[in-house]
């Protein structure tokens, strides 16, 4: 049977945390076994799962489209007043390179200057940034929807008209969705007559949330775990109807079929959508290299002045190493790196900042006449090749410590000399492992604790990532509760479902990353801090 052609341009992955349970890899395979050339990303005011995504897309065969959810403030996003409700959701897509970067700097604002419980951003940002992205109107939390059910038709259409000389009138689209909802029904022929009016095509869209039909359930429990509520609380945040998984495109067509074009249009937009990543570039800052040097000559000049320091009487033996891991750095394009390395171990060393090397990077030469290691290469025979294989030419890893209370100077020491928006910490995402999807599972569906612990106590901490799917293989003990008792099966069973989704994220303890550019231009913030340096996603 031939498949009808539509393609997902709303979506919500695990990134939209507690919220979106489409694992993104789950999501792309389902993607191509529904012969779906495309598929986009769009998650809640974030763009943690951007390459991810894209990676995990590409090798799935699906073209991916890169996108965000963001939430437009009622005014200025600047002003700190109102609920947590008021700002209306818009679907941006990025078309092109140029759109990518441009959505970039949506999101950086909406977490840098608009954060009021979301990430917000205003017709002033959209407007400085719209080229390259494609905008749809949201679903029922979107602006236009929002003043149709509030029987505001006349502020709809002045949205609709605004947005339209924002993004201009090719790249904006009404998102039409039907989810069972009465009010989706009102909002569906408001749009229908709008796009009559506006020109504003239609599109079709499922607000998708979940991969299949049955996981409605274990989402209704994520949503428990996002607010700290119970299944059986009638107030409860849920979704009020089970249609917000990853549908088909003949479902979609039941469902749309007498809109003329709008099935067809996301196919469409997917087609102008064509943004291409290049991995395997290394964007380091610029030095301030004295005599006019250029990287490799000083990191020569330097290493061979360490060499001096460190071996006063070498060998030619020695001599030969230094000139074969030299040449070795130079022709994998590694000389900047090392130099950037050198300059904060310096400065660690001359501030009195302990630090210490572990790992590969110990059996490089020059990373020890360098001043970055202290441990003699020679002395312990390691070897430079475990550092740095010529045949691979990855980026080397110099891995470092400082002393907790110290390494905030560091960070400010590198923050200042390559420029505050050059440099950021980068994310952590916290997981939901399998003891902790049994216990977050046992609290929302009201389980005893004591009974939830038992459980929770029969599955493994080591090794380390063991799943509740093995623990059921591994321990009969396990596998008896399960089979005998209905109660604790379902926890079992919806606790498999939440396992390894994305809890929430967190600066990770260490990790920095510094950029010749602006990171805006390369990678998105993924929260808002109240530190001088960005939280970001690391590319």
């Amino acid at each position: 049977m031939t498949k009808t052609p539509f393609v997902h341009l709303h979506t919500h992955s695990e990134y939209s945390l507690l919220d979106g349970a489409c694992r993104v890899k789950d999501m792309v395979r389902k993607a191509a076994a529904l012969e779906m050339p495309a598929v986009a990303l769009t998650d809640h005011g974030v763009m943690y799962g951007a390459i991810h995504f894209y990676e995990a897309a590409k090798d799935a065969g699906v073209k991916p489209i890169i996108g965000c959810e963001v939430y437009v403030a009622r005014g200025s996003r600047s002003e700190r007043s109102g609920k947590p409700g008021d700002a209306s959701h818009l679907t941006l897509l990025a078309r092109d390179q140029t759109g990518y970067k441009n959505l970039l700097k949506i999101v950086t604002a909406g977490h840098l200057e608009g954060y009021y419980y979301k990430p917000r951003v205003d017709r002033e940002v959209l407007g400085a940034h719209s080229e390259g992205i494609i905008a749809l109107s949201g679903c029922l939390g979107g602006e236009v929807a929002k003043y149709v059910v509030a029987d505001q038709d006349e502020s709809a259409m002045r949205a609709i008209g605004e947005f339209q000389e924002i993004f201009g009138a090719d790249n904006y689209f009404l998102e039409i969705q039907d989810h069972g909802l009465p009010a989706q029904r009102k909002v569906n022929e408001f749009l229908v007559n709008a796009s009559t009016q506006t020109g504003a095509p239609l599109v079709a869209t499922n607000d998708v949330h979940y991969l299949n039909a049955d996981d409605a359930d274990p989402h209704g429990l994520l949503l428990c775990i996002q607010t700290g509520a119970t299944i059986n609380d009638p107030g409860r945040f849920k979704y009020d109807a089970r249609e917000y998984y990853f549908k088909s495109g003949e479902e979609m067509q039941r469902l749309f079929g007498a809109y003329p074009g709008a099935i067809e249009r996301t196919v469409e937009i997917a087609e102008r959508c064509n943004l291409d990543f290049t991995f395997g570039r290394a964007m380091l800052p610029d030095l301030a290299i004295p005599g006019g040097l250029d990287p490799e000559e000083y990191l020569t000049q330097q290493a061979w002045a360490g060499l001096d320091v460190r071996y006063p009487n070498a060998s030619a033996e020695i001599r030969e190493r230094m000139e074969y891991e030299l040449r070795t750095i130079i022709e994998c394009g590694f000389a900047k790196y090392l130099l950037i390395v050198q300059d904060f171990a310096t400065f660690a060393r001359e501030s009195r900042i302990l630090a210490g090397v572990r790992g590969s990077a110990a059996g490089s030469l020059v990373c020890y006449c360098l001043g970055i290691t202290s441990v003699d290469p020679i002395f312990h025979r390691l070897t430079f090749e475990r550092f740095l294989n010529p045949e691979r030419k990855q980026m080397p890893d110099v891995d470092f410590d400082f002393q907790d209370d110290r390494r905030g100077e560091v960070i400010e020491y590198v923050s200042r000399k390559y420029g505050e928006d050059h440099v950021a910490q980068i994310v952590t995402f916290g997981t939901l492992a399998a003891r902790a999807a049994i216990r977050d599972a046992g609290r929302a569906m009201e389980i005893p604790l004591s009974e939830v612990d038992r459980v929770a106590k029969m599955i493994p901490t080591m090794p380390i990532g063991t799943t509740i799917s093995e623990a059921l293989k591994a321990n009969p003990d396990l596998r008896t509760v399960y089979d005998s008792d209905a109660s604790l099966r379902a926890l079992i069973d919806m606790a498999r479902k939440l396992e390894g989704i994305s809890r929430h994220s967190s600066t990770h303890a260490a990790g920095v990353i510094v950029a010749q550019e602006p990171l805006v231009e390369h990678v998105p913030p993924v929260s808002y801090t109240h530190l001088t340096l960005p939280t970001i996603y690391s590319a």
